[in-house]
C-alpha cells in the first residue's frame, strides 16, 4: 500500500473524473512516443521525479472518499519502481518481429486495470528497435487525470524543442474553416427569426436524438460493431497509419472545410469501404445504422496553454476533462464505382458544424449534472457507458507540435495515442506532428481485420485526394 502524506483531503474529484473512474466505466489514455535513437541511457526515474510528478498533484495522488463519501485527490508517497515497466523481449530479432512484440505488448497493457491504491498512471520503456523507431516510451494515464488537452499541456512541460531547448514548442493555429455559405443580412428581422428557429430546431432535434441514443436506440450489429456484452474487456489491437498534412491541407482548402472534417470524412469512407469489401462488394450489409461519437473540446480557448498557465491562481481553469460527444451518423455507400468521395467530407463538415453550433451539447451537460445530483455519479456513469455502448465507434483528434521534440536529448520521431476501455469495437484517434498526421486505430481483436481496415482507410484518402484535383 502507498503511504499517505497528510490527513487533509486535496482537490475535489470533478464529476467527469468520477464518471470516468467508476464501477461501470474506466477509461485510460495510452500515449506512445517513437524515438529516433536508442533509450539505453534515458534517465527515466530522474525525469519522472523531477519533471513529470511536479506537473500536477494528481500524478502523486489517489482517489479517496472523505467521511461524507465525497471523492478527493489524496496525496501519497509515490514509489516510482511500481510505475515503471521495462519489458524483456527475445534478443537479436528483426525490427519487423519487434513490431509484433510491441503490438502484443500494447494489447496487453490496454487490457490491464490501473490499481486504485496508487496514482493512476504507468510508464513502459521499450528498448528494442521496431520498423518505426529505435525505442518507445509508453504512458498509460487514467482519463480521470485529464483529457487530451490537459495531457498535451503536460507534454509541453516534459519535452523541449530538439533544435533549441530554450525556445518553446509551437502548435498550428486552431483556426476555423471558411464558411462558403450565403451571407445573411443581419438587419433583416425575418432572417434573424429564421436563424433562431433553425438553431432551436437543431438543438431540440440533436438533444432528443442524443437522449435516445444514450437510452433506447442502439446501433445495429455490424462488421465494425460486435455488440458483445462487456466488449470493453475484449482484447484490442492498436495499429497506426501516417498521412501528409500538406495533402490534407490541400483538400481542406479546396473544399472550404477543416482538417478535422477531412480526417473524419476519410475515416467514414474508409470504414464503409471496409464493410463493403468484407461482403465481397455487396451493399446489403453496408447500410446498417452506424453512428460515430466525435469528441468535442468544450474549452473557450483557441491555443494550448502550458501546465503552469493552466494551474496558476486566478487563471481560467483549463486542466481536467472538458469535452463532449457529438453523435454523427456515417454516410451510406451504395457502391465504390458510383460514390463521390468528397461527399463524405462535405457531409462530415455539415453534420459536425450543425451539431457543434446547436445547444444540444450544453443541454446534455445539464442533464448529466441533474442525473448526478438526483441519482449519483455511478448512475450517471452508467448513462455515459450506454452512450458509448450504443454507438459504433469513437473519433478523437489532437494538434501536436510543429517542431521536432526531444526528451533528455532523445529526439522524438513520431507519436500517437489511443483511448482504451470504452465499450466499443472501434476507436480512432489522430494527432499531428512535424507535418504528418498519425492515425491510430483500436480494433476489437477477432472481430475486425485491422490490416484490411488500414488498407481501406488509405484507399479512402487516396480517393478523396484524387477527387479534390477535379475541384475548380
Amino acid at each position: 500500500m502507498v503511504k499517505e502524506l497528510n490527513v487533509e483531503e486535496g482537490e475535489l474529484v470533478s464529476p467527469t473524473g468520477q464518471y470516468l473512474n467508476s464501477s461501470v466505466l474506466s477509461l485510460c489514455i495510452i500515449a506512445v512516443l517513437d524515438f529516433e535513437i536508442p533509450l539505453h541511457d534515458l534517465p527515466a526515474f530522474t525525469l519522472l521525479k523531477d519533471v513529470f510528478l511536479p506537473i500536477n498533484p494528481r500524478f502523486s495522488s489517489v482517489m479517496a472518499n472523505d467521511e461524507n463519501g465525497v471523492k478527493h485527490w489524496r496525496k501519497v508517497e509515490v514509489k516510482l519502481e511500481d510505475h515503471v515497466n521495462i519489458p524483456i523481449f527475445p534478443p537479436g530479432l528483426s525490427p519487423e518481429t519487434y513490431d509484433n512484440h510491441l503490438t502484443d505488448y500494447l494489447s496487453a497493457i490496454a487490457m490491464e486495470q490501473l490499481p486504485q491504491n496508487r496514482p493512476l498512471w504507468n510508464v513502459h520503456i521499450i528498448k528494442y528497435p521496431t520498423s518505426h523507431a529505435a525505442g518507445n516510451v509508453i504512458f498509460k494515464l487514467h482519463h480521470s487525470l485529464g483529457d487530451g488537452y490537459s495531457l498535451m499541456g503536460a507534454l509541453l512541460s516534459c519535452l523541449q524543442r530538439a533544435d533549441n531547448p530554450s525556445v518553446p514548442l509551437t502548435f498550428p493555429s486552431r483556426g476555423s474553416a471558411p464558411n462558403p455559405s450565403v451571407t445573411v443580412n443581419s438587419d433583416n428581422i425575418f432572417s434573424k427569426i429564421a436563424n433562431g428557429l433553425g438553431l432551436a430546431f437543431n438543438t431540440v432535434s440533436d438533444f432528443g436524438w442524443s437522449l435516445l441514443k444514450s437510452t433506447y436506440v442502439e446501433d445495429d450489429k455490424s462488421l465494425i460493431r460486435s455488440g458483445d456484452p462487456g466488449v470493453e474487456f475484449k482484447p484490442v489491437v492498436i495499429s497506426t497509419l501516417t498521412f501528409s498534412l500538406d495533402h490534407i491541407k490541400q483538400i481542406k482548402t479546396k473544399l472550404g472545410v477543416t482538417i478535422n472534417d477531412v480526417t473524419t470524412g476519410m475515416i467514414f469512407l474508409g470504414t464503409r469501404l471496409y464493410m463493403q469489401g468484407k461482403v465481397g462488394g455487396s451493399s446489403k450489409l453496408n447500410n446498417e445504422q452506424t453512428t460515430a461519437l466525435v469528441l468535442l473540446n468544450t474549452r473557450d480557448v483557441r491555443e494550448y496553454k502550458s501546465v503552469k498557465e493552466m494551474l496558476k491562481p486566478g487563471a481560467e481553469k483549463t486542466w481536467g476533462n472538458q469535452f463532449a460527444f457529438l453523435h454523427v451518423p456515417l454516410p451510406e455507400l451504395s457502391s465504390v464505382e458510383s460514390c463521390n468521395p468528397l461527399e463524405f467530407v462535405r457531409k462530415a463538415h455539415k453534420l459536425i458544424q450543425r451539431k457543434r453550433n446547436s445547444g444540444a451539447v450544453f443541454l446534455t451537460g445539464s442533464l448529466l449534472e441533474c442525473l448526478r445530483k438526483y441519482t449519483g455519479p455511478e448512475a450517471t456513469a452508467k448513462y455515459i457507458h450506454n452512450t458509448l455502448k450504443n454507438t459504433t465507434m469513437g473519433i478523437s483528434n489532437m494538434i501536436g507540435p510543429v517542431e521536432r521534440m526531444a526528451l533528455a536529448n532523445h529526439p522524438v520521431k513520431s507519436l500517437y495515442f489511443m483511448v482504451v476501455g470504452p465499450p466499443q469495437s472501434l476507436v480512432t484517434t489522430m494527432v499531428s506532428y512535424m507535418g504528418k498526421l498519425r492515425v491510430a486505430i483500436g480494433t476489437q481483436k477477432d472481430h475486425i481485420d485491422h490490416h484490411m481496415l488500414k488498407s481501406s482507410i488509405e484507399e479512402a484518402f487516396r480517393m478523396i485526394l484524387e477527387a479534390t484535383k477535379e475541384v475548380d
